[in-house]
């Protein structure tokens, strides 16, 4: 039996946050997955709150999640060995290899990360004996002079795979060329020679403008400009960590008559936002992500979305002013939406004796729902099946969420659960009220349902009709998106010369 020749790796590093990392692996592996590459992502340590639960009942970052899914392949915690997910302005809970371990503030985790780079080693290992080419993300900045005898995600990682390095710049938020020589000027030798060459992304105009530009980074950097990408607007990949930017946050305008209007009341600690990716995508939606309070009347439907820190968000929303307008939708014969934080923050009390979010103590929900959630140290991480109770439609979606909530008698499940992780079950989960206007679940995933999402839309909107983009299933859609990423960055990044940097 002959054995697998440990995978070639190639890193994506970025000259800051947010410029473009998780989008240049997910076009490199649709790419690569195109040649007949047997492709993965990995990025050593992820800090989100958008999160997804594999097969197996791990928790890892979505952009990896996006990237296995345009590699063709399923997700698996190892391409994400640790993810932080901030639950305050400066303590996380910590996951590795898919389960939560411990809560830490940023100070005492950055005092000693050796034990998580053996472990994520250990994954990047275990991946390139199945795959053969691991395409690496870097985090944040690789420039970052304070952290880097702590930073085991950039380049610690890419010398420890001996790959050579692709530095990724944006070019719409300005001074690129300071991005590109500055991180450059600063990093270690031994960390300049991984460089072999550089992205710039988000160009916008005539890309015959910035000949001049090219033509000094590479006389300065003595390394090639790879890739100068155009800015789109037509191609939707799931954010990260950020709502899109084209996405109406607090819009002027008031909701429109010939739409489906939908609201998301947008918490501080939102989690899990790529929840409401399909009715972004829906033409006959007007999807408003709201942070300040307003008439909510001539909404069809108001979502409450999940939370990294529901008693921090419900006092959010107390001290804003936000329950009165959304007490009063409710009165008028609104309807309300709770998805797993939301869903707990719809009813009555939330207990955390143990502090398990945050400082232990109990809040008092909205009260819409007669039922009462007490946080608990187990995770509950799972894939799971049901059928939505009132209208039958089979829906699949993600469990993640630490509470557990009892509903009173007086009201029914909104799910009847029929698996979880492939195990089958009988089990409620969420509640709706008696006049089926107020209802919550634990189920992410939810509008991923085409079926269930049809049959709301046209509840909300008699006159909705399903086109053609709108019937595609998610999984349909995604590779439709993934393949129009690949298409546009073959056509303005040199493949063949990063092909010749991992011999493939």
């Amino acid at each position: 039996m002959t054995q697998h020749k440990p995978a070639k790796c190639l890193s994506v590093l970025g000259t800051g946050s947010d410029v473009g990392k998780s989008i240049v692996v997910a076009a490199l592996c649709r790419i690569f997955s195109d040649l007949g590459v047997s492709v993965a992502p990995f990025k050593a340590q992820n800090m989100s709150n958008n999160s997804s639960v594999t097969d197996e009942g791990g928790e890892m970052g979505r952009a990896q999640v996006v990237q296995a899914q345009a590699a063709r392949i399923k997700p698996h915690t190892d391409m994400n060995p640790v993810l932080l997910k901030p639950s305050s302005q400066t303590g996380s809970q910590v996951i590795l290899h898919g389960k939560p371990i411990y809560n830490v503030n940023a100070r005492d985790y950055f005092k000693n990360t050796d034990e998580l780079f053996k472990k994520s080693a250990e994954s990047l290992s275990r991946l390139q004996n199945k795959y053969d080419l691991i395409i690496m993300e870097g985090a944040g900045s690789c420039g970052e002079v304070n952290l880097q005898n702590r930073d085991f995600v950039n380049f610690k990682t890419a010398l420890l795979a001996k790959a050579p390095v692709i530095l990724t710049a944006d070019i719409d938020r300005g001074g690129v060329f300071a991005q590109i020589i500055g991180t450059l000027a600063v990093i270690p030798q031994i960390h300049r020679d991984l460089v072999k060459g550089f992205i710039i992304n988000r160009f916008r105009g005539d890309p015959s403008l910035f000949d001049d530009g090219i033509r000094y980074l590479e006389k300065e950097t003595r390394r090639p400009v790879l890739g100068l990408i155009p800015y789109y607007t037509n191609i939707k990949i799931d954010s990260e960590d950020s709502v899109p930017l084209e996405i109406l946050v607090d819009p002027p305008e008031s909701p429109e008559p010939d739409k489906a209007n939908i609201a998301v009341i947008r918490f501080p600690c939102i989690s899990n936002f790529t929840d409401f990716s399909p009715l972004e995508n829906d033409t006959q939606v007007r999807l408003h992500y709201l942070t300040r309070p307003r008439n909510l009347a001539g909404y069809n439907l108001v979502l409450l979305p999940g939370s990294k820190n529901v008693r921090s968000d419900l006092i959010w929303l107390k001290a804003s002013g936000w329950i009165d307008p959304i007490k009063t939708y409710s009165t008028m014969g609104g309807e309300l939406g709770g998805i797993c934080g939301g869903y707990q923050i719809l009813g009555g009390m939330i207990h955390d004796p143990g502090g398990v979010e945050s400082i232990p103590g109990s809040d008092e929900g909205l009260g819409l729902l007669d039922l009462e959630t007490t946080m608990e140290v187990d995770k509950t991480l799972s894939r799971s099946i049901g059928t939505w109770c009132n209208t039958g439609d089979v829906v699949e979606g993600y469990e993640i969420h630490m509470g557990v909530t009892k509903r009173m008698e007086t009201l029914e499940p909104v799910i009847k659960m029929t698996s979880r992780n492939g195990t089958a079950i009988s089990e409620d989960d969420g509640a709706i009220s008696e006049d089926k206007k107020t209802w919550g679940t634990y189920f992410h995933g939810l509008f991923n349902n085409t079926g269930f999402r049809h049959n709301l839309l046209k509840r909300l909107l008699p006159s909705y009709s399903p086109n053609e983009s709108s019937n595609l299933t998610i999984n349909e859609f995604r590779n439709q998106q993934y393949d129009l990423l690949a298409d546009h960055f073959r056509q303005h990044m040199n493949v063949k010369a990063i092909r010749e940097m991992v011999n493939i």
